[in-house]
């Protein structure tokens, strides 16, 4: 059976004094995740750096209240969550036993800004009232703007954790950025200096 990664000294300094929590999410994510079809057998050795510190480190980017589509084990959701307790978090997820996992850990972890809607996102009854909507290996971001764009209030924001790809997907996806009124489209490094692969964030403002 493979280990669960050391974790990172940055991981601290990240979390701050929530380091506890994070470790405590990491461990039950090593010992149930993969049984519960939340993450792959080859992630262990790469959970904290490839998963946990790729999502915390755009935690400074979120304020008010925050979607996080297609949650699954709750990333990044729950550990944006963890880091931002002063943020309020809507996890939005269709698949039931996904949706379980995610209210026992908030349970768990006494995680009191945290909601969990089970649900597809074409289905989110509340309308555009979000300040912001994240996800992170959902789908290409052609696919995904008519899927979180319309959740977003005007002034709004999306704000993606993507792979390599980025800017491409941003070619790709003309067409849709056109149709839901998106500005400001582009795509940041978070992290850059201080975990080992930057994470990339697309980021687009919402108009109405």
């Amino acid at each position: 059976m493979t280990e669960l990664e050391a974790e990172p000294a940055v991981a601290a300094e990240l979390f701050g004094d929530r380091i506890d929590l994070a470790r405590r999410f990491t461990r039950a994510l090593a010992q149930h995740g993969e049984e519960r079809g939340l993450i792959g057998p080859l992630e262990l050795p790469r959970l904290w750096t490839r998963h946990i510190l790729n999502s915390v480190v755009a935690a400074p980017l979120f304020s008010g209240r925050v979607g996080d589509v297609g949650s699954g084990a709750g990333l990044p959701g729950l550990v944006l969550a963890i880091a931002r307790p002063d943020v309020r978090w809507v996890l939005i997820e269709p698949m039931e036993r996904r949706c379980v996992w995610l209210n026992e850990q908030v349970d768990a972890l006494g995680l009191d800004n945290v909601e969990v809607v089970r649900a597809r996102s074409e289905d989110w009854s509340e309308g555009a009232v979000l300040d912001q909507v994240t996800a992170r290996a959902v789908s290409a971001f052609r696919t995904l703007i008519p899927l979180t764009a319309p959740l977003v209030r005007d002034g709004g924001e999306l704000i993606l954790l993507k792979g390599s790809n980025a800017p491409k997907e941003i070619s790709a996806a003309e067409k849709q950025i056109r149709k839901f009124k998106l500005t400001h489209v582009r795509v940041e490094l978070v992290g850059d200096g201080v975990i080992s692969e930057p994470t990339r964030v697309l980021r687009a403002t919402v108009s109405r």
